[in-house]
């Protein structure tokens, strides 16, 4: 079972350009991805996805491959399965294998949970799904405490009468940790132009982790948070 990962990262963003180039804590954001990857005991190979020489040289001084992204796919409008695609593609031609499973890791993301790459892997293997995402519990912000505004006039998303945290559904959203994905779904998608998911097949399933088990650096606020989870976890170890 050939499983490799593929790090993305842009040099362009609106919100926060060069975020994966952002410095934290002595080094910069990007770096922390590739530590994710390498310390991972069931990932085969790494590569690197980016239209950032800087990140690429990065990438290769840590003996990591790396594949330069065509413009196309360097734009914000580009998807990351059609990068991911590009960049599986190019591994096996240059190493002649043939990948099984494609672990997607975004380069903006410095905090990931111990083991959640392995987790993640191993959990697509034994239930043989489709593809595998890490979620967050839904705190403050579930529907069942959002509301429509109209002028200032205030009407429920979802009506109902519930005010304690306990009695809210338990619902989920993507913390953007990871995905893992079988190569044939990923592949199969090329077929499926007009739906951006359907890389992900149609067996999906998710682990759960802690809030603040991952960071995705979008603005800068998220480096602060970054910065203290980090400090806390060197006080601690």
């Amino acid at each position: 079972m050939f499983v490799l990962s593929v790090i993305l990262a842009r040099a362009g963003s609106r919100g926060l350009p060069n975020k994966c180039l952002r410095p934290l804590c002595g080094r910069v954001v990007v770096d922390y991805s590739f530590d994710h990857a390498l310390e991972s005991r069931r990932t085969s190979a790494v590569i690197f996805t980016t239209d950032c020489a800087e990140a690429a040289e990065r990438a290769q001084n840590r003996g990591i491959d790396w594949v330069r992204r065509p413009p196309h796919l360097a734009t914000d409008t580009a998807t990351v399965d059609d990068a991911a695609r590009h960049a599986v593609e190019e591994y096996e031609r240059r190493h002649r294998v043939r990948v099984d499973i494609v672990v997607l890791l975004y380069g903006n993301v410095p905090i990931r949970r111990h083991g959640v790459i392995d987790h993640a892997i191993r959990h697509l293997i034994e239930t043989e799904a489709d593809s595998v995402r890490t979620v967050t519990p839904v705190g403050k912000h579930h529907p069942d405490w959002t509301y429509r505004i109209d002028g200032d006039r205030m009407s429920q998303y979802r009506p109902n009468s519930l005010h304690r945290r306990q009695d809210l559904e338990p619902l989920y959203v993507l913390d953007g940790a990871l995905t893992v994905v079988t190569r044939d779904a990923l592949f199969a998608a090329v077929d499926s132009p007009a739906d951006r998911q359907a890389f992900l097949g149609s067996d999906r399933r998710a682990i759960t982790v802690a809030p603040h088990d991952t960071v995705d650096i979008d603005e800068p606020l998220d480096l602060c948070l970054a910065e203290a989870i980090l400090s806390m976890r060197s006080r601690t170890q």
